[in-house]
């Protein structure tokens, strides 16, 4: 039932010269002085609260717990949030369409009205996960690295297409278009949504962990599940804890040679250090003006490396010249300043400020912000330039760790020597063997980009060449950078490096690096070296740019590009040469570096309005091959028993309309025992599926040729080939295993070593549920929902950690997986819990006798006994336990209201 919104008396009219622009709720008319204080991402919590006021799904009280922020805040007030909008990816996309579709099945089954499952705000789907750098250092590459991916991808692309007509309110951008965060920051983007009438704030949630990069354009928005982002399409309000704010200050400028990379970088080790985890960070001071539109996009990108929910920075007259180069019209722009002027959520840095109140402050001064790189194991890890050899040189010593490979003294100077088609080469630890232009965070960034094509053109103008056997590859986020690199004329010298386009997505920033060559391959593997991958890239967790690279470091891509040159991540640029030039002059690397100016200028005479609007008319269009796939009509999907690529999960098969109730655990198997950092890579791998693993045999078994694998992550839409792919990382470190790397784990009641998905179905079949036991950060990294439908798949029951990331708590609460949190100062160790033992949690089956993060006490079978706190952290996520996950919950509400 739908009741009158008690804040109707607010609903005012924003006038135009000659007419109106709309309606919407005023927050000036509410005439409370506490609202002005407000940090500004607070106020897009608080109009959506306002506007979707029904006194069911969200209360007056919600309202005054928002506004009340300062005083409510440090209290972890729960609020509901409804956003404008879901953005996807196809990894993640593939398989929310799926459990959509699985979804009207279940609605048909139950007697329900399957067309209700409908998104009932816009979705938009960006694919470009799944295009892989088959061929790279080629003209032809685009379009041959396209054919392969459709090849390996038509059953998916199919799919999604289906569900493109299939659902409303969906619109799904074709293979080839670019990344989905710059499609969305470039393109999609609202800024201020006008829906029949009514204007309110653009606010997004997506499920990539860098939805963040639209915060950059005033735009809130961030990464949840595909779990949560299906409970959202459907009308769910997403419950959340409302945050705390981080004013973070900036003065100053970038000094000459400096990049936004570098400059995301510093800000990533800052917040890091500060704790942001569950905040928002809101950026503000007179250094705001010095920052283009496309470095504050750079900086929000990263929310997830430093562990903020949203890096905000509101509009302002920057963003307003933005939406213009980008080509939004002139009504639209008029329209969003309008009403952001009015609801006093724009910024005019002409006019005093008023003193915002946040919950803790920040500052950098622009101009000490220097170059540096983060490696080789953690994106946080920064490194200044100046420092880098020596740093490389102590993490070869130091002992196995974030910063430490422990290669004996005698062994660093190793040199392997290996032919490379047909010339003699050698390879040592450090040396480079991809350098990858890549991904979101840079590439949607002009002057990083055209910085590159400047040090190309220098270089090769000095003759400097880059070894044939490193991989090189550029891939950007949308086709305009394609049209500014030509229009500069500058993207010549970057193919005559080798940094031809590979394609348009993600690439090597995701894994999908393809393979590199077998000489280079074996010359490493036979000499365990320690090989390096430098890319412009976010993340850098070991296993996930490519199996063979140990150290992987992130860096701006002009830094790229003199990395790949010099062959090594061992060199002080200081003080050594590059390279030898044409005439046998030593090249160092402040002759091939490029002005602040230099590049300001380029930028500014090949980024032009035009670009935008030629590139984004054409996007919905597709490409012969996306146009020519032939999709099944329907709107209940045909599924096929025999595809390997898309398969009807198992989550709603004996669901009946009476939730199931709490469930506790009973004499548990330890499935596996955990340090801390435990990643979503980690649990589920996005990347190639290695040849001996569970999934290589399912797929085998099914005719599947091993170079027809595919990825992970391209598999998500079958969940036979995920569960078998559930903590199958060649790197995982489980503690049953007693030092030994790999995806395995004990078979406790006899000791055998298999397979985690092996002994996973063996304690099934004998009717024993699992837990798992882990240090902090357990679930850091991507927004992987296959994080926690793995594990459900696998019949884990819960998971025990001394903390969790805050996307990947929340996605087991939605699949039904029980967090809880050993006390402070406590962990599996100092309770010399070994692993070996049997766990009993015991849980009231009420619900209604269970509070959000109560204490819950956990008994082993051989006498201890330990107190953790239940992460069940809202009143709304005990609902979906009691109902045995999110989209069951979800269900049986839509059938409830349809009666």
């Amino acid at each position: 039932m739908v009741n009158e919104n008690p804040f109707k008396s607010i609903l005012k009219t924003l006038e135009k010269p000659g007419g109106e622009f709309g309606k919407y709720y005023s927050l000036p008319a509410l005439n409370d002085p506490r609202i002005d204080r407000l940090p500004y991402s607070i106020k897009i919590l608080l109009e959506s609260a306002i506007r979707n006021c029904d006194e069911f799904q969200v209360k007056s009280n919600d309202v005054e717990k928002i506004i009340d922020w300062e005083n409510t805040a440090p209290k972890l007030v729960e609020i509901p949030f409804k956003p404008a909008r879901v953005l996807l990816q196809d990894f993640t996309g593939v398989p929310a369409v799926v459990d959509l579709a699985c979804m009207r099945d279940a609605m048909n089954n139950l007697g329900g009205d399957s067309n209700k499952i409908n998104p009932l705000v816009p979705v938009d789907l960006v694919i470009d996960h799944s295009v892989q750098v088959d061929v790279a250092r080629s003209e032809n590459a685009v379009q041959a690295n396209m054919e392969l991916e459709f090849q390996r991808n038509k059953e998916r692309f199919a799919f999604l297409k289906w569900g493109s007509n299939a659902f409303q309110n969906m619109l799904v951008v074709p293979p080839g278009s670019g990344i989905v965060h710059q499609v969305n920051l470039e393109y999609l983007g609202r800024v201020v949504f006008d829906t029949n009438g009514l204007l309110y704030p653009d606010s997004v949630v997506g499920t990539d962990s860098h939805t963040t990069m639209i915060d950059g354009l005033g735009v809130a928005g961030w990464g949840v599940g595909g779990i949560e982002a299906e409970a959202a399409m459907l009308g769910q309000p997403m419950s959340m804890v409302l945050p705390g704010v981080v004013g973070f200050k900036l003065s100053g400028k970038l000094r000459d040679g400096v990049t936004a990379t570098d400059l995301v970088l510093t800000v990533t080790q800052m917040l890091r250090k500060h704790g942001v985890v569950g905040k928002f960070v809101e950026f503000y001071g007179e250094g705001m003006s010095e920052l283009s539109l496309a470095d504050r996009a750079t900086i929000a990108n990263m929310s997830p490396e430093y562990g903020a929910t949203m890096g905000f920075f509101p509009v302002d007259h920057v963003t307003l010249q933005y939406l213009k180069l980008t080509g939004r019209s002139d009504e639209t722009i008029s329209m969003i300043e309008s009403y952001l002027r009015a609801n006093r959520m724009f910024v005019d840095y002409s006019e005093p400020q008023i003193e915002r109140m946040y919950s803790s402050y920040l500052a950098l001064n622009l101009e000490d912000v220097e170059p540096c790189i983060s490696g080789p194991k953690r994106p946080h890890d920064r490194v200044p330039l100046r420092e880098m050899k020596a740093d490389w040189h102590a993490c070869l010593d130091n002992r196995v760790g974030f910063k430490g490979f422990a290669i004996p003294k005698e062994s660093q100077s190793k040199v392997a020597e290996f032919s490379f088609r047909g010339t003699s080469a050698q390879l040592r630890h450090g040396d480079v063997v991809i350098a990858a232009i890549t991904s979101c965070t840079n590439t949607s960034n002009p002057s990083v980009m055209l910085g590159a094509a400047l040090v190309a053109k220098k270089a090769c103008e000095l003759g400097l060449e880059v070894k044939p056997w490193i991989k090189t590859s550029l891939a950007p986020g949308s086709g305009v950078v394609t049209k500014y690199l030509e229009k500069s004329g500058l993207q010549k010298y970057l193919n005559q490096l080798g940094f031809n386009i590979v394609g348009y997505g993600c690439t090597t920033c995701i894994g999908n690096s393809g393979d590199i060559d077998e000489a280079v391959a074996s010359a490493i593997t036979e000499n365990d070296l320690v090989a390096a991958a430098v890319l412009s890239g976010n993340r850098n967790f070991e296993g996930r740019v490519h199996p063979l690279t140990r150290a992987n470091y992130l860096a701006s891509p002009p830094l790229v590009v003199a990395y790949a040159l010099a062959g090594t991540v061992g060199i002080d640029f200081e003080t050594e040469p590059i390279g030898v030039g044409k005439d046998g002059k030593k090249i160092f690397f402040r002759d091939i570096w490029p002005s602040n100016d230099e590049v300001a200028q380029v930028v500014h005479s090949s980024v032009l309005p035009d670009m935008f609007k030629a590139t984004y008319q054409a996007i919905t269009k597709g490409n012969p091959m996306w146009n020519q796939l032939s999709v099944p009509s329907g709107t209940l999907y045909a599924w096929d028993s025999k595809s390997t690529y898309i398969h009807e999960p198992p989550y709603f098969k004996s669901m009946t309309m009476s939730p199931p109730g709490p469930h506790g655990v009973k004499d548990a198997y330890c499935l596996l025992n955990f340090g801390d950092s435990i990643t979503t890579d980690h649990i589920s791998p996005a990347g190639s599926i290695h040849k001996d693993s569970p999934a290589a045999r399912y797929l085998m078994e099914r005719g599947v040729d091993r170079r027809d694998f595919n990825s992970y992550g391209s598999r998500r839409g079958n969940d036979e080939v995920m569960a078998r792919g559930t903590f199958a990382n060649i790197r995982l470190v489980n503690k049953l295993l007693g030092g030994e790397v790999g995806p395995k784990t004990i078979h406790i009641s006899t000791g055998e070593k298999l397979s985690v998905f092996d002994v996973a179905m063996r304690y099934k079949s004998e009717g024993r549920d699992t837990v798992i036991l882990a240090g902090a950060e357990y679930g850091s990294g991507s927004s992987r929902d296959w994080a926690a439908k793995g594990p459900m798949l696998l019949g884990v029951k819960a998971v025990i950690a001394k903390s969790f990331e805050r996307i990947h708590r929340s996605n087991l609460v939605g699949m039904g997986i029980i967090p809880l949190c050993f006390k402070p100062g406590e962990d599996a160790e100092t309770l010399g819990l070994t692993g070996h033992e049997c766990y009993s949690i015991d849980l009231p089956s009420n619900v209604s006798e269970i509070r959000p993060g109560q204490d819950v006490t956990v008994v082993t079978d051989n006498g201890k006994s330990f107190t953790c706190t239940l992460r069940f952290d809202t009143e709304v996520e005990l609902a979906y336990f009691d109902h045995g996950g999110i989209l069951q919950y979800a269900i049986r509400n839509l059938i409830h209201t349809n009666h």
